[in-house]
């Protein structure tokens, strides 16, 4: 589920869009599982997927990239400045 990378981390998620609630949802398999209230159109459950994984993971939104599924529900995501262990504590405690 998360992987390190040369400058940060590397995420599986599984979003679901359209949720009633966003945020965190546990895990799913052996990927991160977020809910959107956004819907999959025009890349706006995309950015409210990068607007919640840096809140969760206190980092700025700059530092969060979606690097592939852009047009899926499992998606890979690379999130710079910040470490396995820091990053699984943060995403354990939402």
């Amino acid at each position: 589920m998360i992987e390190h990378s040369p400058d940060g981390i590397v995420i599986t998620i599984r979003v679901i869009p359209r949720a009633r609630k966003s945020g965190v949802a546990g895990v799913r398999g052996d990927a991160l599982l977020v809910r959107l209230h956004a819907p999959p159109v025009e890349g706006a459950a995309n950015t409210e997927l990068v607007r919640i994984l840096a809140a969760v993971l206190h980092v700025p939104k700059a530092a969060v990239t979606i690097i592939a599924g852009d047009h899926s529900r499992q998606k890979r995501v690379h999130v710079s400045g910040i470490d396995a262990t820091t990053a699984a504590s943060r995403l354990s405690s939402k």
